[in-house]
């Protein structure tokens, strides 16, 4: 594969092309939505970016029945001449990204936003149907463009509409009761907000016997795996793993980013969690996100943590309660419920 250029195999082509991407909790969705749809015998082709972490996540995707890879960027938060730039590349890869669709004869295009949606999201107009999923509580820019012309726009938090998650959380959910292992997530980035309370509060947490799970991002890594191994903590530290459902299962408590992606993970586990929302998320949506959870009492939300509060909350936290009201909300079958819908209209 070459500037963009696409791969795919000599099989049957499909009709659906799933575009989006950047950042894992785009990426994510875009993941289920492959899998559901590859159950029932349909191969997708993929549009995104050679930007991002499309390709760190697809390239290799036997799930696809073609990868396309575009150098498409944001526009968000850039100005002048930079932003003349990126629009005018939006505009290019659009032109290619509607020769794919015509390629492969695509009749629905799956959008799980992020810049590396724009090409294929805007070539789609007037030429086949645009399914949009938005993951938070703020709706983002793109997404935001595009929802008039769309022929479904799914989002949990406005409209109760299913989430898709992956069945593993489900499978492996339990109620929690005693707090014996604490995850740190930072998301697919890491966050180094989250990362320095854990290096705070990992001594005394290895004293309580409590055992540590940290996520770092690959920014961090090297920094907070030093710390740990010169303390002599036996703490599970890892950058990133597609398979974090497994260390999730096997914690009792997150603190955690509020991407909408790991969020509805946490509740279909049943996990407990304390989220620090990324203060400068557009339009603050993990904030947002984290309240609609909270108003539920079924999370805790923290603009910043300290280590003393953290430990006042570790003392006085009812995590079985947490737990409880985290099953109260119904995400099972999300996937299958939005493919239905998407298969039918």
């Amino acid at each position: 594969m070459e500037n963009g250029k696409w791969k795919m195999k000599n099989e049957k082509l499909n009709n659906i092309a799933i575009t989006g991407g950047g950042t894992g909790g785009h990426l994510k969705i875009a993941k289920v939505i492959k899998d559901e749809l590859n159950k029932r015998g349909i191969k997708p082709i993929y549009i995104g970016s050679t930007s991002g972490a499309d390709m760190e996540w697809f390239e290799n995707d036997e799930g696809f029945n073609a990868k396309y890879f575009l150098d498409s960027s944001g526009v968000v938060n850039k100005k002048g001449l930079s932003k003349i730039t990126a629009l005018s590349n939006i505009l290019k890869n659009s032109f290619e990204a509607k020769k794919i669709l015509k390629k492969h004869n695509i009749k629905k295009v799956f959008s799980v936003g992020g810049y590396s949606a724009a090409p294929a999201s805007f070539a789609s107009l007037g030429f086949c149907k645009l399914y949009i999923h938005e993951q938070n509580a703020h709706i983002g820019s793109l997404n935001k463009i595009l929802k008039p012309f769309s022929k479904r726009f799914f989002n949990t938090f406005f409209y109760n509409d299913p989430y898709p998650i992956e069945d593993i959380f489900f499978k492996t959910a339990r109620i929690r009761k005693e707090i014996k292992t604490i995850i740190f997530l930072g998301g697919s980035q890491g966050a180094l907000q989250i990362n320095n309370l854990a290096l705070e509060v990992a001594k005394e947490l290895n004293k309580k016997g409590i055992k540590i799970i940290h996520q770092t991002g690959k920014r961090d890594y090297k920094r907070v795996k030093k710390f740990y191994e010169k303390e002599k903590i036996d703490a599970d530290v890892f950058d990133f793993d597609k398979n974090l459902a497994v260390k999730i299962a096997s914690s009792d408590l997150a603190i955690s980013r509020a991407g909408a992606s790991t969020l509805f993970e946490l509740t279909a586990n049943k996990l407990p969690a304390i989220f620090i929302p990324y203060p400068y998320a557009a339009g603050d949506h993990q904030y947002y996100n984290a309240k609609w959870l909270a108003d539920k009492n079924a999370a805790i939300v923290k603009r910043n943590l300290e280590k003393k509060e953290f430990f006042k909350i570790l003392n006085n936290i009812n995590i079985e309660v947490l737990s409880k009201n985290l099953d109260k909300i119904k995400l099972q079958n999300g996937v299958e419920k939005i493919v239905d819908e998407m298969l039918r209209n």
